[in-house]
């Protein structure tokens, strides 16, 4: 069958599979609906699993240090905790965020122009581990030995559930191909089973004359597996051009997490047509064969 499909019709055989019509509409449409969705599925895997590495490596490499103290000991409380800082293995920097930079922390929850120099507002250490990494458990002893208002924050607490909702959202887009790819073939194999239908006199005077069910079954399998790879790659060509038109991700103020493609994961999509051509293949052939070994 598969030398059948791929080498071209001499024979005529096709014209069993009438070339136009409801079946082969809904075939295009089905196809090409389903790998616009399958567009947007791979561009959400993708766009969360690399969320969830990011996290995962940047928020594991940093830690905050929370200073907050009476006004008169903060001061020198901040400076205790620099020169505890300098001293502990595995810190490869340390950085007090200035107010503007506190202030635009607080900009969502106060709003813009906050007076940071008038409220009661820790001092906030941004620290940075080396390859080697830091016993954050011992640093925290430390700190409260040397400056007890000092509270370190490993972001352990949040980071966790934040990479396994990214995780699961990649896990979501995935699960959401296979039924993309299941829907697919579903919908193929109806419309498969209602074109042989269809022509049901025909085959019959096709096997009159000779004709093994093998090439009935070929004609069928080779206009359905075109018709599911134009339609799919109609369908590819349209999501790829709808995830480029959506906004950057500073310009919709991070709300979509940059959800698309990037570099060299633009040529993933392109797979999807391939997909649809070997789900179309399958799901015809097994339709073909068995509704032609029922009827005799």
């Amino acid at each position: 069958m598969w030398r059948g499909l791929t080498r071209p019709d001499n024979a005529g055989t096709d014209r069993v599979v009438p070339p136009t019509g409801f079946t082969a509409q809904l075939t295009v449409f089905a196809a090409a609906a389903m790998a616009f969705l399958a567009v947007f599925a791979l561009a959400l895997a993708l766009a969360t699993g690399r969320l969830a590495e990011r996290w995962s490596s940047e928020l594991a490499q940093s830690m905050t240090i929370r200073v907050s103290a009476p006004p008169e000991q903060i001061d020198d409380q901040t400076v205790t905790v620099m020169e505890v800082l300098k001293t502990t293995p595995g810190v490869a920097s340390s950085r007090l965020l200035a107010d503007p930079e506190v202030e635009k922390l607080l900009e969502p929850w106060f709003g813009p122009d906050v007076p940071v120099e008038a409220l009661p507002v820790p001092r906030l250490i941004e620290v940075t581990e080396n390859r080697d990494g830091l016993d954050a458990e011992a640093l925290r002893l430390r700190l409260e030995g040397e400056a007890p208002g000092a509270v370190l924050d490993d972001h352990t607490g949040w980071r966790a559930p934040l990479v396994a909702a990214a995780s699961r959202l990649r896990l979501l887009g995935l699960f959401s191909l296979v039924l993309i790819g299941a829907a697919s073939a579903a919908m193929i194999t109806l419309a498969a089973k209602a074109s042989l239908a269809a022509n049901g006199q025909v085959i019959k005077v096709l096997r009159l004359i000779g004709a093994r069910d093998i090439t009935i079954a070929t004609a069928f399998v080779r206009r359905f597996t075109r018709r599911a790879a134009a339609g799919a790659a109609l369908g590819t060509l349209l999501g790829m051009a709808a995830i480029w038109a959506l906004p950057a991700v500073d310009e919709a103020g991070g709300f979509l997490t940059g959800l698309g493609f990037q570099g060299a994961s633009w040529f993933w999509p392109l797979l999807i047509p391939v997909a649809a051509a070997a789900i179309g293949f399958a799901a015809t052939r097994a339709a073909a064969l068995r509704m032609l070994g029922e009827v005799r």
